[in-house]
This record gives structure tokens, sequence and C-alpha cells, in this order.
């Protein structure tokens, strides 16, 4: 496998600042996607990265994350992996809550 090939990826990141109306778009490098696999992994690495210790969870500086795992998009029963996370307002801490299909159950 080649380094700069990012099999599974679109390699752009959208970012949505709803306060501001603001819309960017990143493109990390390759490195990125390695370190963090799937949807729950870029969940974790922005919250961990990008929260202020001590933010309240239910107040502005919490980021609401949507993350598409890898395969989704391939015409695969079950590729369809979606993840949704922020740092929770019942236990603090950060999480994600994975959906096992687009409209499925957790």
């Amino acid at each position: 496998m080649a380094e700069d090939t990012l099999y599974g990826y679109a390699g752009r990141i959208l970012r949505m600042n709803l306060t501001f109306n603001e819309i960017a778009t990143e493109e990390p490098e390759v490195s990125f996607y390695r370190h963090c696999l799937g949807g729950r992994g870029f969940i974790i690495h922005t919250l961990l990265r990008e929260m202020p210790t001590g933010a309240d969870p239910l107040g502005p500086g919490n980021k609401l994350i949507f993350a598409l795992g890898p395969i989704t998009g391939v015409p695969l029963a079950g590729s369809g992996r979606n993840s949704v996370g922020a740092k929770s307002p019942l236990t603090g801490g950060y999480g994600g809550q994975r959906q096992v299909a687009t409209g499925g159950r957790s």
C-alpha cells in the first residue's frame, strides 16, 4: 500500500460553525487518517485536541461531531457505519454513539 493512498477516505473534513454561519474544508495529511482510524477514532481525537479543559457539555464550547466509517458508501450490505459524538452532559466524559446502520438502532 502506498504511503499517500487514502483507501476508504475522501481526504476532506467539513467544519460548520452555526454560531457564525461559517463553513470550512480541511485536507489533513494521510498520517492523520492512519492515526484516527474510523469515525469513533476521529471523534475522540477531535474532542481531546480541540475541547478546552472543563468545558460545559451543554455550553457553546462543546462540539457535536458526525463521522463516517472508512467503508461507508461502498455498495456492500452493512457498510454504512456512522458515529456521532460530543462531551457527555451525563458523565462529563468524551465518547460517541455508534449507529448500526443509517437509520438503524444502536
